[in-house]
């Protein structure tokens, strides 16, 4: 028997939720909802568990990640519950409790602690370019070599235990049982809901904000593929620079518009936003143009006299892929990804 936790609802609180505990169960949420259907059927469901504190019916379930909060939900709820930012509330605690090393959560629930962490990191930087005698470089040579490294650890030491740990939360500790083929068969599920996460198409009037977050996600892969592996600040083909040109150029344009909506509170889902969503898209909008600024000024040749624009951006790439990457919302990214695929093995 699942042991009822009304606690929980503090702590949810702490992840961004609203009075949830305002909900009687009227079933306006599920019933707009576009994407609930009669087998999983959200987000009612996950406004019981919550009130309940169901905390192990909760992380066993895929429904936080199959929504996508269009804030339908929100819009039509006579209760003003926000079940659609309850939702985004339950994938920010779903995401530290993958996470094991507990940072996530430290991070979501504190700002301060958040600050603090991008202080580190960016004395870290000033640090290493004072031994280095702010030689450019020697600072940007390592900067390459930084992100490499980064890339592999924080997917080998953070992000894939934390993937293993998903696995067992909604696969093996409710022993479900699939065969090898399942799994498999379903691997064509995550790299297309990786790539396209087409499923937000289902959402009424989602389109428009379906394509923003897939030119992102193209914009975001390629700029993190012409820096990473071709090496855009070093190199001389004009194919690359113009590539990187492009897809920086695409990642804060995009960004810019997301970053608009958050201020205007133009839309349901932009009325609530927490510190980890303003860091993810500022600071993407900062990589962008950053990494445009910095190749501008390398074809000018002004970079030797302006070292500190490197640095800038050396100091937000190296709290993107420290802080944000492993511990913020840039995971929902990859555990959305990998609920697709989940939930395809489960059926």
């Amino acid at each position: 028997m699942a042991a009822i936790n009304p606690e929980f609802g503090k702590e949810l609180k702490k992840y961004g939720a609203f009075d949830f505990n305002a909900c009687y169960n009227c079933g306006n949420c599920t019933a707009v909802c576009s994407l609930s259907t009669e087998e999983d059927s959200f987000p009612r469901e996950m406004l019981r568990f919550s009130v309940l504190g169901l905390k192990d019916d909760i992380k066993s379930s895929l429904k936080p990640w199959l929504c996508y909060y269009c804030g339908e939900c929100s819009t039509h709820c006579p209760q003003t519950a926000n079940p659609g930012e309850l939702m985004m509330s339950l994938r920010r605690w779903l995401t530290s409790e993958y996470d094991w090393t507990k940072l996530s959560g430290l991070l979501y629930r504190s700002l301060s602690l958040t600050i603090i962490a991008f202080i580190i990191t960016a004395v870290g930087v000033i640090t290493f370019s004072a031994l280095e005698n702010f030689n450019l470089k020697t600072i940007m040579h390592f900067g390459h070599n930084f992100e490499m490294i980064a890339i592999a650890s924080v997917f080998g030491l953070i992000l894939f235990p934390n993937i293993v740990r998903m696995w067992w939360f909604i696969i093996l500790k409710p022993k479900i049982k699939a065969p090898l083929s399942k799994y498999l068969a379903g691997l064509w599920e995550l790299i297309l809901h990786m790539f396209t996460q087409k499923r937000a198409l289902d959402c009424d009037d989602n389109r428009f904000r379906w394509f923003e977050h897939f030119i992102l996600v193209l914009g975001y892969l390629g700029l993190l593929f012409t820096t990473v592996f071709l090496d855009w600040f070093s190199s001389e083909k004009l194919f690359i620079i113009v590539f990187g040109y492009v897809v920086s150029i695409t990642v804060f344009i995009v960004t810019i518009d997301f970053v608009s909506d958050r201020i205007k509170k133009s839309n349901e889902i932009s009325k609530f936003s927490q510190p980890s969503d303003w860091l993810f898209v500022i600071w993407l909008f900062l990589m962008g143009i950053t990494a445009f600024s910095v190749r501008l000024f390398i074809d000018i040749g002004l970079i030797e006299n302006n070292i500190w624009l490197y640095l800038f951006h050396f100091i937000i790439l190296v709290q993107w892929a420290l802080i944000i990457v492993p511990f913020g919302k840039w995971t929902h990214f990859l555990y959305r990804s990998f609920a697709m695929y989940f939930a395809k093995i489960k059926s």
